[in-house]
């Protein structure tokens, strides 16, 4: 399993509380995976501005 990138109980509680459902590891793992996609092409995207500073606008969400 590669580095959790996101509050595991936050995720749980959320998912517990909106849906009345577990959360499997599985569910936390691919989170953490898109969590650290987003903010590789943030990086990219600053410095393609020439910046050292990653801000919101390099997120770039393309299915919420």
């Amino acid at each position: 399993m590669a580095e959790v990138l996101v509050v595991t109980s936050k995720v749980k509680k959320l998912i517990k509380e909106k849906g009345d459902m577990n959360t499997s590891a599985a569910t936390i793992e691919i989170l953490s995976k898109a969590i650290e996609k987003l903010c590789l092409k943030g990086v990219e995207s600053a410095k393609a501005d020439g910046r050292k500073t990653v801000m919101d606008r390099d997120i770039i969400i393309d299915h919420i």
